[in-house]
């Protein structure tokens, strides 16, 4: 558990650095250069072979940068539905700087309180799953939409 914490830790702040402006820029300053060392070795197999993993991890970097915006405006937007609806676990909000084993106990009860509703857990995309989700969706929809007013402009 202990591990499984600090591995989450870790992962965390590498992401956050390998997506981050700086090191993209480092990137940049190894790909110019592997280019101007071009000439000293001679344009060899091996020199073409460190560009080109120096462009799969330039990718990473701005994959990664990407996702973690991602990831925070999505965030940002689901913590804002928790505040709006009446009767949501706003406990939930920041749910991902919890420990994973809270994050599964979470995870199951969440199941349960679905099964309870007569929402199936979603294993495999059926018809009936996707008319449950659906109908589960129409459901969310109206809560929001009966905290906030169609009219208001709010989308």
């Amino acid at each position: 558990m202990v591990v499984r914490d600090a591995f989450r830790r870790f992962a965390a702040r590498t992401a956050l650095a390998f997506g981050s402006p700086w090191a993209f820029g480092l990137a940049v300053i190894v790909v110019i250069a592997w280019a101007v060392t071009g000439p000293y070795f001679h344009y060899s197999d091996a020199w073409q072979l460190v560009i080109n993993t120096g462009t799969t991890i330039l990718l990473v970097f701005v994959l990664q940068n990407t996702q973690i915006r991602d990831t925070k405006a999505l965030n940002l937007k689901l913590d804002e539905l928790l505040r709006a609806i009446d009767g949501a676990r706003t406990g939930l909000v920041n749910v991902e700087q919890l420990p994973d084993d809270e994050l599964d106990r979470l995870c199951r009860e969440l199941e349960r309180l679905g099964r309870i509703a007569g929402v199936p857990a979603i294993e495999a995309t059926t018809d009936s799953a996707v008319a449950a989700i659906a109908a589960t969706s129409e459901r969310a929809i109206a809560a929001v939409e009966s905290v906030v007013p169609a009219d208001s402009g709010a989308r």
